[in-house]
């Protein structure tokens, strides 16, 4: 009887496992990893930011889990409204809709970073506090950064045929 499973590697040139044939992600599955992956970059970027800022303060691991969380979702609520916001100037026409998509991209990056501090504040009752906010823009801009980073690696792990576009990723 022979045992399903990965193959074992035979010479240098083959991969370490042979993929199982039939397996697919679903979208649900892509985006719940996704989301993980985003969520535990936040609890890195801000235990980071704990150890090395300090007027960000985090009392435990679970609030940290917490504030993170809260962070993945009110960016992606932040991100959503501006994308309508710019989407509705957008199909508008003349320069002054190009401003006020500018204009309001801004004003909403801008008083979303209060809105973050804030109900971070209430949420945790005051067992978090993310600094200021030059030190909200300073996270959120890190969390930014090393999702693009992560993001990156993943899909040049892929390898070509991996990339959306058929091209190389990156």
């Amino acid at each position: 009887m022979q045992k399903k499973g990965p193959a074992s590697v035979t010479s240098e040139e083959e991969s370490v496992t042979e993929r199982p044939t039939g397996k697919t992600i679903t979208q649900a599955q892509f985006g719940f990893s996704a989301a993980l992956m985003q969520i535990l970059i936040a609890v890195v970027v801000l235990n980071l930011f704990v150890e090395y800022v300090h007027t960000v303060v985090i009392d435990s691991f679970s609030i940290s889990l917490l504030t993170a969380v809260l962070l993945w979702l009110m960016l992606r609520v932040i991100t959503r409204l501006e994308r309508r916001v710019a989407a509705y100037f957008r199909r508008k026409k003349g320069a002054l809709s190009r401003v006020l998509r500018y204009l309001s991209a801004w004003a909403i990056l801008f008083v979303s970073k209060f809105v973050i501090l804030e109900i971070v504040a209430l949420a945790t009752a005051g067992r978090a506090t993310l600094g200021q906010f030059f030190e909200i823009v300073a996270i959120v801009l890190v969390l930014m950064a090393a999702d693009y980073l992560l993001g990156w690696v993943y899909r040049r792990l892929g390898g070509p045929a991996s990339a959306p576009d058929g091209g190389s990723a990156g």
